[in-house]
């Protein structure tokens, strides 16, 4: 399966970790529905930045349950190959 690396640029102002992890909790709720599924997740509050790793079949399927989930879609999403 394809993996992604997606990029949220512009978190609501005062995210914090928690919430991110919320989010990504709704994420594994809805992620079967699409053929997704969400690997891990990264937060740089100061910079109020997401990162979020997923194995999807396309970047619009994952950016479907983002969406669908908690509306907080990724403004950049890379097709990534995972190193050692």
């Amino acid at each position: 399966m394809p993996l992604f690396m997606d990029v949220h640029e512009k978190l609501p102002a005062g995210t914090k970790v928690k919430d991110v992890a919320g989010a990504h909790a709704a994420d594994l709720k809805t992620q079967d529905k699409y053929g997704v599924k969400y690997l891990r997740y990264w937060v740089d509050e100061k910079a109020g930045k997401a990162f979020c790793l997923v194995e999807a079949p396309t970047a619009e399927d994952a950016a479907k349950v983002h969406k669908e989930a908690h509306g907080l879609v990724a403004e950049r999403i890379f097709s990534v190959s995972e190193g050692s």
